[in-house]
């Protein structure tokens, strides 16, 4: 029983029935975790009542906070006047955030297909590339990720996500924009864009040459918030053009103001012509979806329907938060928290050699912690990150090392949040001697 007179099982009885009843592909953080309970905000509170600071937002999820009144007033009325009807009968919020969803996305974005998950989104829009150009070859980026069906497991280029031992045919890999840790083994402002070069080289060399499409994570999240440099966008867009290859951006986690603007392809100044969207949508609510120009939305005119893909529930969801977002300037208060954050983890660095990099845009931030030889060093950032668990402050993980601290908290996170969280990090560096 907590503070709050309520009764919970407890993290060791829900161990206990995880082994037994879920499948074990499913992992969790920490050595000792704590069961969660309520959300408020930025905040979590677990069964035995203590709180944290949620700096990874259920991973790139919450934008808006948890249980957000504002939102979980509306879909609650929606809750109790329409639950579901499938999108093949007429409702009138899918179509409202269709239209919302035309107007803050990139250039001639237009068309939505509403689903449930990433996977999801990242299946259909390589499908909808597809039918566009006839073509189902695609090229995907090493390192990154796209979901757990077939075909997006076959796309990612992380081989603990590749479980599947049959992948999926035709899909090409190029080397990912790792500055840090660059494939090429060139160095930043000198290197001519190797890397979006390279895949040109694969499309002559490895496809038809004229594949259907390119998908890529404009940050990659799992790879470890990997930021591609300024150009790298423009130049792919222009490789791509002239081989009539379709840009397919996942902003499964970038989405909805994470990055400081509302999808983070607008840093890079270019559009793409198929555009995936989950998680933030919802704050929550399964939500998701790929939104392209009529040119290219219009090819897919066989029948197509998704059971539960844009109903009433998750689609007043997904105008609330839209609407939240712009009321509360979330992509203006991101970048200036993201800002903050970086600017601090950088004076850590200079302090702590365990910080190898900190790179991201907004309030999608990574550290790298490396060895003084710099390879990486996860078994030093899972001590750190257990370590502030106990302190009160919830921060996630990533990277192909699993070595890379991901802060990717609730927009809604204030100047002194981050100011805690760092002061906390710098307390457990100088206690573990890092």
């Amino acid at each position: 029983m907590n503070m709050e007179g309520k009764h919970y099982i407890g993290a060791k009885a829900i161990l206990e029935k995880k082994k037994k009843y879920i499948m074990p592909c499913l992992g969790h953080f920490y050595k000792e975790p704590r069961q969660i309970v309520r959300g408020s905000m930025q905040y979590l509170f677990d069964s035995e009542g203590r709180k944290y600071l949620d700096c990874f937002a259920g991973v790139s999820v919450m934008n808006c906070g948890h249980c957000n009144p504002e939102i979980t007033k509306k879909v609650q009325a929606q809750v109790g006047t329409l639950q579901h009807v499938c999108n093949i009968y007429l409702t009138e919020n899918f179509v409202n955030l269709a239209e919302k969803l035309a107007a803050v996305t990139p250039g001639n974005l237009q068309k939505t297909f509403f689903c449930s998950t990433g996977s999801e989104a990242t299946e259909g829009a390589l499908l909808l590339a597809s039918i566009c150009t006839g073509n189902g070859e695609i090229i995907s980026l090493r390192n990154g990720l796209h979901g757990r069906t077939k075909l997006g497991m076959s796309i990612t280029g992380i081989a603990m996500w590749r479980t599947d031992p049959n992948p999926v045919g035709g899909i090409h890999f190029a080397p990912n924009p790792y500055c840090y840790r660059c494939p090429m083994g060139k160095k930043p402002g000198t290197c001519d864009l190797a890397c979006a070069n390279a895949i040109e080289d694969v499309i002559k060399v490895s496809t038809s040459g004229r594949p259907g499409a390119f998908i890529a994570e404009t940050i990659q999240g799992n790879a470890g918030i990997v930021v591609p440099p300024e150009g790298y966008f423009k130049r792919v867009k222009e490789i791509l053009a002239a081989h009539g290859t379709l840009f397919v951006a996942d902003e499964v986690q970038t989405g909805f103001a994470r990055t400081g603007k509302m999808f983070a392809i607008e840093h890079y100044g270019v559009v793409p012509d198929i555009l995936c969207v989950a998680k933030a949508l919802g704050n929550g609510a399964p939500i998701s979806a790929f939104i392209a120009s009529a040119k290219v939305a219009d090819h897919y005119t066989m029948p197509g329907a998704s059971t539960l893909g844009g109903n009433p529930v998750s689609s007043t969801a997904g105008i609330a938060v839209l609407d939240y977002i712009a009321e509360h300037h979330l992509a203006e208060y991101a970048e200036a928290r993201g800002r903050q954050l970086r600017t601090g983890l950088r004076n850590l660095q200079e302090k702590h050699p365990i910080i190898g990099d900190v790179r991201g845009l907004g309030l999608m931030t990574g550290a790298e912690f490396v060895y003084p030889n710099g390879s990486p060093a996860p078994d030093k950032l899972d001590a750190v990150l257990e370590a502030l668990k106990d302190r009160g402050f919830i921060i996630g993980k990533n990277g192909v090392a699993r070595n890379v601290m991901a802060f990717q908290p609730p927009l809604i996170i204030t100047e002194k949040n981050i100011n805690d969280v760092l002061n906390a990090l710098d307390l457990v560096f100088a206690k573990q001697g890092i």
